[in-house]
């Protein structure tokens, strides 16, 4: 039996799309992936995101905001994924000890303002586009890891 793979999703904060992205791995093919997330500039677990995540089915109540600074030197990953185009232009480059690097862009929900029903709305489609974008990806990628 081959060892667990090791992915890593990168944003800025670690409070919306990286920890959608972390959580949807660990639904889907946490028997053969090993999800973590990070941020830049962790800010904590967006409210926002343990709701919207928890109308799918899946509890991150759990999960907390981690620096990226966490895993560097410390973990090697099969896969890097930034999820923000800030996380992209300054992931860094000393962050030795991953493989591929992939970078999914996605709006950032925590960034919208608006009313309670605006901001739920738009914290669900970025949670719908990173688990299409994830349930897809592993599709791809399930022949040559599990």
């Amino acid at each position: 039996m081959s060892r667990q793979r090791k992915i890593l999703f990168l944003c800025t904060g670690n409070s919306a799309r990286s920890q959608m992205a972390e959580a949807f791995v660990r639904a889907y093919a946490g028997e053969w992936l090993e999800p973590h997330s990070a941020g830049l500039e962790p800010k904590g677990l967006n409210p926002y995101t343990v709701r919207v995540m928890d109308e799918v089915g899946i509890d991150i109540s759990g999960q907390t905001s981690k620096s990226v600074r966490t895993y560097m030197g410390q973990m090697h990953f099969d896969y890097l994924v930034t999820v923000c185009q800030h996380a992209e232009e300054n992931c860094p480059t000393t962050f030795l000890g991953f493989g591929t690097k992939l970078h999914w862009g996605f709006d950032d929900p925590a960034a919208f303002a608006g009313s309670e029903a605006d901001t739920l709305a738009v914290f669900r489609t970025v949670r719908d586009q990173i688990g299409a974008q994830v349930k897809t990806w592993l599709a791809e990628v399930k022949e040559t890891v599990a």
